[in-house]
């Protein structure tokens, strides 16, 4: 079962699909894929962190997700935005490249038997990205972002603190 979870920064993703997790599982995985960025970046990743209890287990892996997943697991993946600046960089900014590396490896998931729980961010909807560099990474996340919805059970929308049902 995939569940896809997407929306604007602060929408309330992680908090909804931390939730829905432990409404699955007593013993939930979080699956971080962000590399580390900068002291901002570290704070809001301790955040998260502070955020789940000594139910969960962490992982982090920046690209090979099905590597981290077990058989009967109950997993959030945190996120498909840093997930893919993963390959965009990794490629120099291909974003064909990018896509088909990020697609193989989310097809992978595909053939898991586990409850499979995606976050991830519609960036397309926010500021036009003034580089042509971060243009076409909106792109690549708006391409990724609808083959991960083709292929998930469920899909919701988070807008402000609010679930909206997608799929």
């Amino acid at each position: 079962m995939i569940y896809y979870i997407t929306g604007g920064e602060r929408s309330g993703k992680s908090s909804y699909a931390q939730n829905l997790a432990l409404s699955l599982s007593q013993t939930p995985k979080h699956i971080a894929t962000s590399r580390i960025w900068g002291d901002d970046h570290r704070k809001r990743i301790d955040r998260h962190i502070a955020d789940r209890d000594e139910r969960w287990t962490s992982v982090e892996e920046e690209k090979v997700l099905v590597s981290a997943i077990n058989k009967g697991d109950v997993v959030v993946i945190d996120c498909v935005t840093l997930w893919l600046t993963n390959f965009y960089v990794d490629t120099k900014n291909d974003v064909e490249k990018s896509l088909e590396q990020a697609k193989n490896e989310f097809d992978k998931l595909l053939h898991i038997d586990a409850t499979i729980i995606i976050i991830s961010n519609e960036i397309g909807m926010g500021v036009h990205a003034q580089t042509e560099i971060g243009r076409k990474f909106t792109e690549l996340q708006g391409w990724m972002n609808q083959h991960i919805a083709k292929y998930a059970d469920k899909a919701t929308l988070m807008v402000s603190g609010i679930p909206l049902t997608l799929k």
